[in-house]
This record gives structure tokens, C-alpha cells and sequence, in this order.
């Protein structure tokens, strides 16, 4: 099959596209003829090396870890799905090395999520690790309606998400994001304010007594979230494990096929919008992680069939 590959640490360059074989399919795990993945944060971080001594590492590795594509085979044991139904995935793995930007990946069937009818290959891709790191990041800080939370980078991959789940909740939400991303906050309900110094006061216009949720999808902005957050509040990060030393938690998104569904069901029937920035060929996949990592405007997608 083909897939794009890397040997060794190193920059998005270093991905080549090259012919691997075809993943076998084990009892309870489904081969799923990929249409579409989309590029994360962590795919080029990995890559990188900056991940080294947490997860473990088999080269060479196919990198990406959303999936919407077909199920071409399924293997004994498995009841719940069949070849040609549409499903979806966070394919994340115990080690890194069969990803998602290939023609083909296998994955343990209760890790896989059908998608809806309405709901594209495009769409369908951008919302696995995005979409559960803020359903997740949303259900461990347990919002209400009393609640005034700050999201730090509300307009980027897995922010967009969490705006509009953190809306559904009637808590007031203000979202940091450059002004060229206000009035994409506004439209879902988002009250906007530029990140970087003066931060504090610009959310203190909005909340003067401060803040009782912070969800960091950015990093670096420990000091900002503890000048707003009010004492014994809650606060929740992807990307800084200091958030534990002061009472917060860390979010590491899991497999799971049951909330992935409900997150697609919400596209589905129009409640979750997908911002979708660019679409790249599977040859062109590094150009997409650098795009990726120099800020995109939405999810880049990776169209595995050309």
C-alpha cells in the first residue's frame, strides 16, 4: 500500500511516500481503506522527537492518528460492523508506527465509529482527536450554566470544538484568539478576545471577578490562567503538565467509539460545524504538517486515494 513514512526523528521533510504492506487483521479488528486523515499537533511533535520516552516508537512510522475512510475487511470476531460501511477513528495505538496516512490502516473494531448519513469524509476526519480532546476536556471540567469559562486558543483544532460544546452548556465562554478569528468566534457564540499581554485585562472587561473554568489548548499561559481563575476553580490542559501542580488536570484523548458517534451525530444534524482549512494529496503530507504547524485556519485534511 502506500503510505508516507519516516525512518528517523526529524523535520516534516524527512516524510517520504513509500510502499508498505497491507496491515493484517486481527481477531476483533477491522481494515479500513482510508479516504481521508487529517494532520494534529502531535503528528509533526512526534516526528520531531519531542514525545520521546512517553510513547514508544517503531520505525519506520506512518504518522496520523484520525481516520475516516471504508471498512475493506473485517476479522473473526467481529459482528458489529461489515466491508463497505463508512466509519471514522482516533487511531491511536499503544506504540506509534501504523498511523493513518496510508491507503490502509487496522484498527480494534471498539475503537471504530460509523458516521451518519450527511456527514463527509472531510468532515468526518477533522473530528476524532480534536473532537473527543475537547468532548473530554468539556466533560472533566463540568460545566453549568453558573460558570464563566476562558479557552485558551478557541479558534484552532481541537478550540473550535470545545467553543461550541462549552456553548451548549449555557456557561459564559470567552475564547483567546487572534482578531482575524473574532467574528468565526462570534458566529458560534463565543465572546473574543486577543491573546498575548494584556490579556488579563481585556477578560476582566468581560468577567471583572474573574473566571471559574479555564480549558489550555495552547500551553505557555499558566500565568494567565491563574490571574483569572477564581480560587477553587477548575482548569483542565492539553499541553501543560503544570496544570497539575495547582490543581488541574491533564487531558490525554483515549480511543472511543461511542463518544466519536456522538460527536458525528452532532455534525449530522447541524450542532458541530467542522472548520476545514485546506485539503492536501497523501504525497503532499508534509506540506501539511507545515502548514499545520505554522497555524492553520481550521483542520487540514489528507486525501489518501490521491
Amino acid at each position: 500500500m502506500r503510505a508516507m513514512t519516516y525512518s528517523q526523528y526529524g523535520e516534516p521533510d524527512t516524510l517520504e511516500l513509500t510502499d508498505q504492506p497491507t496491515p493484517k487483521v486481527a481477531p476483533g479488528a477491522v481494515l479500513i481503506r482510508v479516504e481521508r486523515a487529517s494532520v494534529n499537533p502531535v503528528d509533526w511533535k512526534l516526528m520531531a522527537g519531542y514525545l520521546d520516552g512517553l510513547i514508544d516508537v517503531v520505525f519506520p512510522v506512518v504518522p496520523g492518528w484520525d481516520a475516516a475512510g471504508v471498512v475493506e475487511e473485517v476479522g473473526p470476531d467481529v459482528p458489529e460492523l461489515s466491508p463497505g460501511d463508512r466509519v471514522a477513528a482516533y487511531a491511536r495505538k499503544d506504540f506509534v508506527h501504523g498511523g493513518t496516512y496510508a491507503e490502509y490502516v487496522s484498527l480494534r473494531a471498539s475503537d471504530v465509529a460509523r458516521i451518519p448519513d450527511g456527514v463527509d469524509f472531510d468532515a468526518a476526519a477533522g473530528v476524532p482527536l480534536a473532537g473527543l480532546t475537547a468532548l473530554r476536556s468539556l466533560e472533566a471540567l463540568n460545566l453549568t450554566s453558573e460558570d464563566t469559562l476562558l479557552i485558551h486558543a478557541a479558534s484552532g483544532g481541537v478550540g473550535h470544538f470545545g467553543a461550541q460544546l462549552a456553548a451548549e452548556t449555557g456557561a459564559t465562554v470567552i475564547g483567546t484568539a487572534s482578531e482575524k478569528n473574532h467574528q468565526k468566534l462570534r458566529d458560534l457564540g463565543i465572546t473574543p478576545v486577543a491573546y498575548g499581554e494584556g490579556l488579563e485585562d481585556r477578560v476582566r472587561e468581560i468577567a471583572p471577578s474573574g473566571v471559574t473554568a479555564v480549558a489550555d489548548f495552547a500551553g505557555g499561559v499558566m500565568e494567565q490562567t491563574l490571574a483569572l481563575l477564581v480560587d477553587g476553580s477548575r482548569q483542565v490542559s492539553v499541553a501543560d503538565f503544570d496544570v497539575l501542580e495547582h490543581g488541574g488536570r491533564i487531558i490525554w484523548v483515549r480511543p472511543d467509539a461511542a463518544r466519536l458517534e456522538s460527536l458525528l451525530q452532532r455534525v449530522a444534524e447541524g450542532r458541530l460545524k467542522v472548520d476545514i482549512d485546506t485539503v492536501y494529496p497523501l504525497e503532499q503530507a508534509a506540506e501539511a504538517m507545515k502548514h499545520n504547524a505554522d497555524g492553520s485556519n481550521g483542520k487540514i485534511i489528507i486525501d489518501a486515494t490521491r
